[in-house]
């Protein structure tokens, strides 16, 4: 087979990669704001549309399954096709659906818009990662990667409270539907800055055959959906979990495909040879294991302060809100040290994740004794935050670190799948020991119960990262 010959961008300015970076955060945090305002914006459009109990699980579930199932692909696609390309496409597809959902006259109508937006949301995230990784170098990456995390933080914190300001401001109906209006600018500008602003050529042209493995392509996304779906829908469908040995068995024939798709001389859709390099593999595993855990607080807590507790939606949004303020900060902090200090900063977040955890079974206790005001639970929740800056964006910068160029695409894709895949299964295990101890013994034992379940993630964690640091990772300066 005739060897590709591909047309690579011109190597970027310090001011062009600067202007680039502020393009792609811009979309990261679109994206990202429209995961965390819809939490709190159901009981509205439940009202509004009358929309059933499993369409408003669609509304979640629809935008992670789809999101969740392409990542991968989109990243191998940006590899091969050029990363401008596959990003504007997946800022004007996740721009035009935010319109289609804004106006959408009926539940159908709003799930098949959030389906198309995880579509386009899949296609953009892994670009950002890649291009990051393309273009920066050494501390700057560690820096770009600290502003990503600032980004999330900031998301996070302004999702919930501005979707209640909305309900709050517009009324229920047009509430609801301006928190997806909202990116329609954003993503406008967007689009017209990443026109102006991306490396050229935005599509990398070349000679020889052009290589996407369409099979393994498909071969993964149905075997990711199969696995996760039992997931994301089998509480409500038990029969669902059926198919969870089925999503294994096609996944155990994807790396059986890939390795023998790489053995006849052709390009597979992911270089299985990156699971050699153990700074890929163990952040990979941190990722997954750690938003296996932590990413059920911040729903424990909203469902915990307004059911048993009777907050509004906004007070549950206030509540969270030092801590993803602070995650901001700290990951600004964390990206500016990541490549001297190494996975001594996981280790170190992660111990600040345990004594979050533990402190906030103890305000939950003591005010379920009348004896602490649960508004103290913003001070246990700030070290929470503390640990997503030093934990999400400086494990993004190891992780990739080792990784050829040409394959940080895919990579990229790879460990925002192992993310969506610990999200997916934490929450289905956290919420079923919730509601399981709940039934049982009341909301204050199911607080504490389903916290210490995340703490010994959060452990395990700590433990892999230890292990990764001991295996000769911590000298990164050298590397660029």
């Amino acid at each position: 087979m005739p060897e590709r010959s591909l047309t690579v961008p011109e190597p970027l300015s310090s001011g062009a990669r600067w202007r680039l970076l502020w393009v792609l955060l811009a979309t990261m945090f679109m994206s990202l704001v429209s995961v965390s305002i819809v939490n709190v914006v159901l009981p509205s459009i439940e009202s509004t549309l009358g929309a059933s109990e499993a369409d408003m699980q669609w509304v979640l579930a629809g935008y992670a399954l789809t999101f969740g199932v392409v990542l991968v692909a989109a990243g191998r696609a940006g590899d091969v096709l050029g990363r401008g390309v596959v990003f504007v496409a997946g800022v004007v597809i996740f721009t035009l659906s935010s319109i289609l959902a804004g106006l959408a006259p009926d539940p159908t109508s709003l799930n098949v818009a959030r389906f198309i937006m995880g579509f386009g949301s899949g296609l953009l995230n892994p670009q950002v990662m890649g291009m990051i990784q393309q273009h920066f170098k050494g501390h700057e990456r560690g820096r770009a990667y600290g502003l990503l995390g600032t980004v999330i933080g900031v998301s996070v914190a302004i999702g919930p409270v501005l979707g209640g300001f909305l309900i709050g401001g517009l009324g229920p109906d047009a509430g609801w539907r301006w928190t997806f209006l909202i990116n329609v600018p954003v993503g406008i500008i967007a689009v017209v800055l990443a026109l102006l602003w991306l490396p050229r050529p935005l599509l990398v042209r070349g000679t020889g055959k052009l290589d996407l493995d369409p099979v393994g392509g498909v071969l993964l996304a149905v075997g990711l959906l199969a696995f996760l779906l039992p997931f994301v829908q089998g509480r409500e469908n038990p029969v669902l979990w059926s198919l969870l040995a089925v999503g294994l068995g096609i996944l155990a024939y994807w790396v059986y495909w890939e390795k023998k798709y790489k053995a006849r001389g052709r390009s597979p859709m992911v270089e299985l040879a990156l699971f050699k390099i153990s700074s890929f593999t163990n952040g990979s595993l941190i990722a997954g294991l750690y938003f296996m855990g932590v990413s059920s607080v911040w729903v424990l807590v909203a469902i915990y302060v307004q059911s048993a507790l009777g907050f509004s939606a906004l007070q549950a949004g206030l509540i969270c809100l030092p801590a993803a303020l602070i995650s901001a900060v700290s990951s600004q902090l964390a990206g500016n040290y990541v490549m001297s200090v190494g996975r001594k900063m996981i280790v170190f977040g992660a111990g600040c994740a345990l004594f979050g955890l533990l402190a906030t079974i103890m305000v939950v206790e003591l005010q379920a004794r009348d004896l602490l005001n649960i508004w103290w639970m913003m001070l246990s929740l700030a070290f929470i935050g503390i640990a997503q800056g030093f934990i999400i964006s400086p494990n993004q910068t190891l992780t990739l670190m080792e990784v050829p160029v040409e394959n940080s695409g895919s990579a990229g894709g790879l460990m925002q799948t192992s993310q969506r895949i610990g999200t997916a299964v934490g929450l289905a295990m956290i919420t079923a020991i919730f509601y399981g101890v709940n039934h049982l013994s009341g909301w204050t034992n199911a607080m504490s119960f389903s916290f210490i379940a995340i703490a010994l993630l959060v452990l395990i964690t700590m433990f892999v990262a230890i292990i990764d640091q001991r295996k000769g990772h911590r000298d990164l300066v050298s590397i660029s």
